[in-house]
């Protein structure tokens, strides 16, 4: 298992970002959360194969239909803790 952290910023907050991306996380099967920043970025922790989050990452570039991406940032890792479900953080 393998973990992703990634910022995305861009219009991201206030069009559905974070349902869109837990409704993909739960369609692959990732464990993990995503929560707002308050510098109007998204901040994504995940778990998962490299395939799996492979595909998500490109969802997240492509973002939900109201938004727009701007830029993401990624970072990889080893999973140390992974949860059982993906959840939004508020």
């Amino acid at each position: 298992m393998e973990t992703v952290r990634a910022r995305i910023e861009g219009k991201v907050q206030g069009v559905w970002f974070r349902k869109y991306v837990k409704q993909e996380a739960n369609k692959l099967g990732l464990s993990g959360w995503v929560t707002n920043k308050d510098d109007g970025s998204v901040y994504i922790e995940s778990c998962g194969t490299k395939f799996e989050l492979d595909s998500f990452l490109k969802y997240i570039n492509i973002g939900s239909p109201l938004s727009k991406v701007d830029k993401v940032t990624v970072e990889w890792g080893v999973a140390v803790e992974s949860t059982e479900s993906f959840v939004v953080k508020y």
